[in-house]
């Protein structure tokens, strides 16, 4: 008989807020060099804003007021790149984010403080100044470390744009050479960095480009020296697609649900799309009408093990993507519509920094701006529209637990419908410019509906037929009181 699935259970809990370091916030407490960017200036490619780890810690007191209990970190490790996804060493906190003195003191005030910390592990490539890959480019075919890498000849082409690498590079980039990961000692070096990092006390991994290493027993081993260390920890891979081989229970327990974050753009953003493409290779939007959205969605719930969908990393936006404001051309109604439905489904809700104060910026670098802290620039009704919908969740363990089906999908409308244990919640969307009175048929569930989180205009119940009122471009959260 298989054993059932086994997901973090806090995870359902969890509401997540994704940090890029170089841009939350910087504190005075760690000593920058000269040449960092103005903190207001539009980001580049490759420059540093001076952003650190002491200044999220600054800030934890913001993250828990908006209602954050779970932090999602880009890379935090040494390296020459702003984004730090070419690690330098697995071992060693950046100092321009404050070095490993900083990480600890952070790590210490948010557990204090009920926050979990995720850490992004970089682990398909390194970079040119990683201690072996360097080894190889001072001393050749002659190198002890030759087998970590995967290169074609020798002297190798590190730096020469006008020619191809003459290794194996991740997306042929000079600056990101692939591991080996079928050497025994490459494999070792990075299980033991998935266990170093877990025993200091982190709360999980999100995995860069794990599909890249097209290997199974590679993340079976993976889990099993992280959860042996931690059997709480959250794994997460970065995975656009459907992703059934590695959320069969033995490699991952979610990824980045990116499939929820196109449709969540496609309807609620239906009539403002900006033409822009979101990533993962795919084409760009197209409008979705409720019927389609709906099973686009009963579709992606139908996906995995319940224990896997509920604890999917739901995301509307991320460093790899335009800012949710700016695919929808700047509509706002949108954004608070989709900003509903993240809180109410099922998996673990993701911010991306800055949204819920109303950042917008196209592709990368333009999505990694700085977070402004001048609270005159912030767009205070939506940060705290978003404040509100994160307390619902929390009040609800049917948002976070229940199960889930769909009422209605009919042209500008959608509803489901959420149920644990006693506990009833309709949650309706007009994304229409009308006001709509909508008939939701609920046979077999009992209750009277009350208004929890919206304003219907009207709102009704005779016999299976549950009647509401609902303005144009919002939503409405109804729980069932028996």
């Amino acid at each position: 008989m298989n054993q059932p699935i086994q997901t973090p259970d806090w995870v359902r809990d969890a509401i997540f807020y994704q940090i890029f370091p170089d841009r939350f916030a910087k504190s005075e407490r760690v000593e920058k060099p000269s040449n960092l960017e103005p903190w207001d200036a539009p980001p580049t490619v490759y420059g540093f804003k001076g952003g650190d780890l002491l200044g999220v810690e600054e800030h934890l007191d913001y993250l828990l007021d908006l209602g954050v209990n779970a932090i999602y970190f880009n890379p935090i490790f040494q390296s020459a790149s702003n984004h730090r996804y070419h690690t330098h060493d697995y071992f060693r906190v950046d100092p321009l984010l404050g070095g490993d003195a900083a990480f600890r003191s952070l790590l210490d005030a948010a557990h204090a403080r009920g926050v979990k910390i995720v850490l992004d592990g970089v682990f398909n490539h390194a970079s040119r100044g990683f201690f072996q890959f360097n080894h190889l480019l001072e001393c050749g075919a002659q190198s002890p470390y030759v087998s970590w890498f995967i290169p074609h000849q020798f002297p190798l082409n590190a730096y020469d744009d006008r020619h191809e690498p003459n290794y194996a590079a991740w997306w042929n980039l000079h600056a990101l050479p692939k591991f080996n990961t079928d050497n025994p000692q490459v494999r070792a070096f990075l299980w033991g960095v998935g266990e170093y990092w877990v025993k200091f006390g982190i709360d999980g991994w999100r995995l860069d480009v794990p599909y890249e290493i097209d290997d199974d027993a590679f993340w079976q081993e993976f889990r099993r020296r992280v959860k042996a260390v931690n059997p709480d920890a959250y794994i997460v891979g970065e995975i656009w697609h459907e992703s059934q081989r590695w959320l069969q229970g033995d490699q991952f327990d979610a990824v980045m649900n990116y499939i929820f974050t196109r449709s969540a753009i496609a309807f609620f953003g239906a009539k403002t799309l900006a033409g822009l493409s979101p990533g993962g290779g795919y084409d760009k939007l197209k409008p979705q009408t409720a019927e389609v959205f709906a099973a686009e969605i009963d579709r992606m719930l139908s996906l995995y093990d319940w224990a896997i969908t509920s604890v999917q990393l739901n995301l509307l936006g991320s460093h790899d993507t335009p800012r949710y404001l700016t695919l929808v051309g700047g509509d706002q109604s949108a954004l608070r519509l989709a900003t509903l439905f993240q809180m109410t489904m099922p998996g673990a809700p993701c911010i991306y920094y800055g949204d819920e104060i109303g950042l917008t910026g196209g592709y990368e670098p333009a999505s990694r701006g700085a977070f402004p802290w001048d609270e005159s620039v912030w767009d205070h009704d939506l940060r705290r529209y978003v404040q509100q919908t994160i307390a619902l969740r929390k009040a609800y363990p049917a948002l976070r637990r229940g199960t889930y089906r769909t009422v209605l999908a009919r042209g500008e409308h959608y509803a489901f419908l959420r149920e644990y244990e006693r506990q009833s919640v309709v949650v309706v969307f007009n994304t229409s410019k009308r006001e709509a009175t909508l008939s939701i048929p609920l046979e077999g569930v009992p209750g009277v509906p009350r208004a929890v989180f919206g304003e219907p205009a009207a709102l009704s119940r005779a016999g299976d037929d549950l009647s509401v009122s609902v303005p144009g471009r919002t939503g409405v959260v109804l729980a069932l009181e028996t």
